[in-house]
């Protein structure tokens, strides 16, 4: 038996299979070692997970995850992990490398990340090749729900949004700068809070203002990250939430630059499972 995992920093899918046959889907909120530590991560496992599958002998544990890009963090996964399933043989990688074997599975390309965060590579023979930092929703995550999420509030905020747009963004979520600040700055995982925005410009993504901030962040991913691989040579394959939701615009946003559209998937989970095989 085994047990597959894909973690963002909001949510993780766990899928439990036996014989290539899934067995069990699961939902629980995301693991991310550079927002949790060991004790918080252990209580979404046992809270949210192992108490629907603690009478299952589980042989093997893939998990890949975001956060999961240094043995000291990999480490603390597998540690938390240990303590559920402790015959289990468990490995830990980058949500990244989960990314690039869905969607590239024995092929080299170029995989990208768009959901809450960002990150892409350049994948060939089961390795990540070449890797832009993508420097978190501060300094980078370009075209990530937590970045359109910074950037809509921030119009908002800064009375920049058009009006009929602002007053209907008011109704929605009732915020004020003081709020905000406080879940950004203060509170655990603001980029998670920052991503929740994103229903939003999903719901109103045909207007014009909507439409241009997604468009825009989405060329400021290509061009600060896909460009530094061989994207003339290789298609470009994307998952997470942001390039499924949006991804007319993102085909746009490919096409415009004159590269090779790949795949677009809402979650690397299936591809993983096909991978596991």
């Amino acid at each position: 038996m085994k047990l597959i995992a894909d973690s963002g920093s909001t949510k993780t899918s766990w899928v439990l299979t036996e014989k290539s046959n899934i067995i069990q889907q699961i939902t629980t909120d995301g693991i991310n070692p550079y927002y949790q530590d060991e004790n918080k991560i252990c209580e979404t496992i046992n809270e949210q997970l192992f108490t629907k599958i603690e009478s299952i002998n589980i042989d093997e544990i893939y998990f890949y995850g975001a956060g999961c890009a240094s043995p000291e963090k990999n480490k603390m996964i597998a540690d938390a992990l240990g303590r559920f399933f402790p015959t289990s043989v468990i490995a830990i990688n980058s949500d990244l490398l989960g990314a690039a074997r869905s969607l590239c599975g024995n092929n080299a390309g170029i995989a990208a990340i768009l959901g809450t965060g960002s990150n892409s590579c350049f994948f060939s023979q089961d390795e990540i090749v070449k890797n832009v930092s993508p420097l978190g929703f501060i300094l980078g995550d370009e075209g990530s729900g937590a970045v359109l999420g910074k950037k809509i509030i921030g119009d908002f905020l800064k009375n920049q949004m058009p009006k009929d747009l602002s007053r209907l963004f008011a109704s929605t979520y009732n915020i004020d700068t003081m709020t905000t600040l406080d879940r950004v700055y203060k509170k655990p995982f603001p980029n998670r809070y920052l991503a929740s925005f994103v229903p939003f410009m999903s719901e109103h993504k045909s207007n014009k203002y909507v439409y241009n901030l997604i468009y825009d962040s989405f060329t400021e991913f290509i061009v600060r990250n896909i460009k530094q691989y061989d994207y003339q040579k290789y298609p470009i394959h994307f998952t997470g939430s942001v390039a499924y939701n949006f991804k007319e615009i993102l085909s746009e946003v490919v096409r415009k630059q004159n590269m090779k559209l790949g795949n677009i998937t809402q979650n690397p989970i299936e591809g993983l499972v096909q991978f596991h095989k």
